[in-house]
């Protein structure tokens, strides 16, 4: 595509960018594999309790299933780790990824919104639309945990589904350049699933390493202090008062401790 001529007015270039990078509605059969695609990245996602690392031969047989794409081969390269790790290994290895490790929590507002009273609304905001489309988290996760938005972004489809996960494209490509820099194969599922976003524009990429350098806002709402300057990951977070009782962890506890209670 040819550069949009100079005399345009700024907005209306905005918007003709903005439409260029729209996407044509999906058929039905796209839809279903899209939809399918999202799941498995949720599941994968998800901390490998016993359950989770039993599956892995479907998991397999799921993702050999889709057709090739970008996305379905940094999957296929994810589970060729996945399928060859001991139990043990993977569970502290996502331990270590995502519960301890800096700048690579799953808990996308945090990158929005940081420590701040606008998280605790934001997460009251992210519950509210699930509920308006009829589906209820009760699964002891937070609303912006990155599984639980996948699945939602599954059943609702593309246009509503996945608006929170547009909305949280800048937290999406750092959780990404921080697994990269790990070298962690998770690094293969955050990569599968920009592959199914709009490319990022280069005020995304500035963020992001503006993100990257300074972490996100630092108000502390809910939670201990973690120092000046210091950009860790969330942890249990305490919405505001204002948040429905459902979004109110009932005692903060270790992340470690966390992960392996919620998944007994």
């Amino acid at each position: 595509m040819s550069p949009l001529p100079s005399t345009l007015p700024a907005l209306v270039r905005t918007r003709l960018r903005a439409a260029a990078r729209r996407r044509a509605p999906l058929g039905p059969e796209e839809a279903e594999r899209r939809a399918l695609l999202l799941r498995l990245l949720s599941l994968l996602l998800q901390y490998p309790d016993a359950e989770l690392t039993a599956e892995r031969p479907r998991l397999a047989a799921a993702a050999a299933a889709l057709p090739p794409s970008p996305a379905a081969a940094e999957v296929a390269a994810f589970l060729d780790w996945f399928t060859g790790q001991e139990p043990d290994a993977l569970e502290r290895h996502y331990v270590e990824t995502f519960d301890l490790r800096r700048k690579s929590s799953l808990y996308l507002t945090y990158y929005l919104h940081g420590d701040t009273r606008r998280r605790g609304m934001a997460l009251l905001t992210l519950a509210r639309r699930y509920r308006a489309a009829g589906w209820d988290v009760d699964g002891g996760e937070l609303p912006d945990h990155l599984p639980v938005v996948l699945e939602f972004a599954a059943l609702a489809g593309p246009r509503t589904g996945e608006a929170p996960l547009r909305q949280h494209r800048r937290g999406l490509e750092l959780i990404h350049r921080a697994l990269t820099d790990a070298g962690s194969a998770y690094r293969h599922l955050l990569a599968a699933l920009l592959t199914l976003m709009p490319p990022a524009t280069e005020a995304d990429l500035r963020a992001v390493a503006e993100l990257a350098a300074e972490g996100p806002p630092g108000e502390e709402v809910g939670l201990d202090p973690y120092g000046a300057g210091e950009f860790a990951p969330p942890g249990v977070f305490v919405p505001p008062d204002q948040a429905p009782p459902t979004l109110v962890p009932p005692t903060p506890v270790p992340p470690t401790a966390h992960r392996r209670e919620d998944r007994r």
